[in-house]
């Protein structure tokens, strides 16, 4: 068999018939901190255009969104937020979002992403759980009212100054900034700490911290849904996320003559790494269409703005293809881009290829806790590559696919990824036991089940673990069912999923209520909004006397998803 091996002892073709490859060492890895990454491109780039936050009437140059991080890293530090202090961000896709990631980042402060559909629950467990000291915040998104939610969990907010808050059940937490200029008993305004930040701005004094941190120092907590209940906090370096950046920027042939148009989260991965951190390594500006993803406006961003890459999960491009008003935009200038956060259907992958002129869109697979990604294709692999596999391995990184006794398959054979290398965070913050759950000598054992074929290129075929994918969201069944738990007239429940046309997956749960109750699925659904995150609130709700075992006891999920197949009529496509 031909083995293909690059400069640096990659591996990018099995050998000897065993699934396992290696990525390129040619290009070395950066040891460069975030904020080391934004100022080298704002030296290199200082007046191309960097940020468009479109709804918000934003427009800044490399050197101008550099200046206003440094600026907001002054305020931070006047308030009292040191390296390694916890910031959280609970917000869509705003200007404040970006300019946090980046100044919380130059100073040495961990940024925490939470979730914008995070309701109460959600929030105030992973506040504590990583010890949040401030959180920056929207007023609202949605149906969400995050000031209310903060409210309720800290009513103390009242009657304390900011900076002195003491909250019984959000005990670390000090300052609440809130984005707008509306005052709000206890709280901050954005705008408050932007001031201070201008009048104590110090830049040799950001040098100086800046000289003292290390690429391999927690930089960022990303919330991950548990398999066995709570979320887990995936803590990622800077080195973490920079070099992810920086090989996947490679791989879409980004430059600083390229615009991104980003409608995909930022508290996500995809958003902040593949997104903007992305852009930053290559000096390519960022363009955001509006808070949350809407189908019109970010086809217009595209075409206004004179986008030339596109990101977004396989849902997304699909609502741009199918909106009424597609044909009246201009998406000649578009090349590249990711579809990625959830399988790619093939007929999908061509016809964004054929009508939105991305003829050199690329897929991308990993997971939160590898930075995340682990394989990408390429602008150069064939179009049949980059429509039914997830591309080949990255720069730097290791991957092997292992069956339940820990061998190597053989090529072709299904087993579990884990991968190895740079990308591997650090561990779950505060959780030994399941970070040595995931990670054994070096490895990350994802869960998901893939195929390599002899050139390399993976297919992902199923998952391991209990999961499934809405719209780009990973879902724990196991979370959702032990808070289902607390409905009292709820004896037992299983979730698992269903396919979905529009979203991948959908959320089922097939209920046995306690003798004697009765209950609808809208009031199971009740229960469930305003306490966990929307997408994760069962569509489909079934009542039934018993649940399907197998002899010893185990239940059989897919017995369930079968039957709701059948039952819904469901047909699904083929993917990557």
């Amino acid at each position: 068999m031909a083995i293909q091996t690059g400069r640096g002892g990659a591996l990018i073709e099995p050998k000897d018939n065993l699934s396992y490859v290696r990525g390129s060492t040619e290009i070395a890895l950066s040891e460069a901190t975030v904020g080391e990454f934004l100022r080298d491109t704002a030296l290199r780039f200082p007046d191309r255009p960097a940020v468009v936050f479109r709804e918000q009437r934003i427009s800044w140059t490399w050197k101008a969104f550099s200046d206003e991080v440094d600026i907001l890293a002054a305020g931070l530090l006047a308030l009292g937020i040191e390296k390694g202090d916890r910031v959280g961000i609970w917000s869509p896709n705003r200007v404040e979002w970006l300019l946090t990631q980046f100044a919380t980042a130059r100073i040495g402060a961990v940024l925490v992403n939470i979730n914008p559909a995070y309701r109460l629950a959600e929030l105030e467990y992973a506040l504590n759980k990583v010890g949040c000291k401030a959180i920056v915040s929207a007023h609202s998104f949605k149906s969400s009212m995050y000031l209310e939610m903060l409210q309720e969990l800290a009513p103390e907010l009242a009657t304390h100054a900011p900076g002195e808050l003491r909250a019984a059940r959000l005990p670390e937490l000090r300052y609440v900034i809130r984005m707008c200029d509306t005052e709000t008993p206890g709280m901050l305004t954005f705008s408050d700490v932007i001031e201070q930040g201008r009048a104590s701005l110090d830049v040799a004094r950001l040098d100086a911290i800046g000289a003292t941190l290390s690429a391999h120092e927690p930089i960022n907590i990303q919330f991950t849904s548990g398999t066995t209940g709570n979320p887990k906090g995936a803590t990622l370096t800077h080195s973490n996320v920079v070099n992810n950046a920086r090989y996947i920027a490679m791989a879409m042939r980004l430059s600083e003559q390229d615009s991104l148009c980003i409608p995909v989260p930022l508290y996500h991965c995809f958003g902040m790494v593949l997104g903007n951190l992305a852009c930053v390594s290559v000096g390519a500006n960022m363009v955001f269409p509006g808070e949350g993803f809407d189908p019109l406006a970010t086809l217009s961003a595209v075409a206004e703005e004179k986008c030339t890459a596109l990101h977004g999960v396989p849902t997304m491009f699909i609502a741009e293809l199918d909106h009424p008003e597609f044909s009246r935009f201009d998406l000649s200038r578009l090349r590249t881009g990711i579809m990625a956060g959830s399988p790619c259907p093939i007929e999908t992958m061509k016809k964004v290829v054929s009508k939105m002129h991305l003829g050199e869109i690329t897929i991308a697979y990993g997971m939160t806790e590898t930075s995340p990604v682990s394989f990408q294709s390429s602008t150069a692999d064939p179009l049949d590559k980059r429509t039914t596999t997830v591309g080949r391995i990255q720069p730097h990184l290791e991957v092997k696919l292992v069956d339940a006794s820990g061998n190597v398959v053989p090529v072709g054979e299904t087993g579990e990824l884990c991968t190895k290398g740079y990308s591997v965070m650090l561990g779950y913050w505060g959780d030994e036991a399941r970070t040595r759950e995931s990670i054994v000598d070096g490895w990350m054992h994802t869960g998901d089940l893939a195929t390599l074929d002899a050139e390399g290129y993976c297919n992902i075929v199923g998952r391991l673990k209990d999961m499934l994918i809405r719209g780009g969201e990973n879902i724990y069944p196991r979370e959702i069912e032990e808070f289902l738990f607390r409905h009292p007239k709820i004896q037992s429940v299983q979730v698992f999923g269903v396919p979905d046309l529009k979203y991948g997956e959908e959320v089922c749960a097939w209920i046995v209520l306690r003798p004697g109750e009765q209950a609808t699925a809208e009031e199971v659904q009740a229960f469930c909004r305003d306490q966990i995150a929307h997408y994760k609130v069962p569509k489909h709700i079934r009542f039934v006397d018993e649940l399907p075992m197998t002899v010893t006891g185990k239940v059989q999920k897919f017995v369930m998803r079968q039957r709701m197949i059948e039952e819904l009529k469901i047909t699904t496509d083929k993917t990557a």
